[in-house]
């Protein structure tokens, strides 16, 4: 069994993890907080597509439930497919969004570093886009 380098990132966000789960797994918001990684995002008849620095990618998400669970599969190219696992948490009356990154096996160190560091970027927006137009 080969295992890679990850690290896990999270961000407190002041309002309920319904609201937060709500906003964050829906797609057509990943432009709106993943700014360093999504331009725009749209609904094809292979699924969902979005639009990146890098080009087009696929984006594939697990069912909608009710334990928080925000995964999704990253597919960068045919055949590629990038496991990305996330969850919204309870804590106290807000939130607490939590993003573990593997780091690829072609991944350099400093490649890993500057994803890790562009995923804490992403979640600091989502923190802000979701404070900001939380209700009084």
């Amino acid at each position: 069994m080969t295992t890679h380098a990850s690290r896990t990132i999270s961000v407190s966000i002041a309002c309920p993890p319904e609201r937060v789960y709500a906003f964050v797994v829906d797609p057509a918001n990943f432009p709106r907080w993943a700014t360093s990684f999504v331009r725009s995002i749209r609904w094809t008849e292979v699924g969902w597509v979005a639009d990146t620095p890098a080009g087009p990618i696929g984006l594939r998400f697990v069912e909608r439930n009710d334990l928080g669970v925000l995964d999704h599969y990253v597919t960068p190219a045919p055949g590629v497919e990038i496991y990305s696992p996330m969850r919204v948490l309870p804590n106290g009356s807000g939130s607490e969004v939590v993003f573990t990154l593997f780091q690829l096996p072609e991944a350099t160190d400093d490649a890993f570093a500057e994803d890790a560091a562009m995923v804490a970027r992403d979640l600091a927006t989502l923190k802000r886009v979701l404070e900001r137009s939380a209700p009084a």
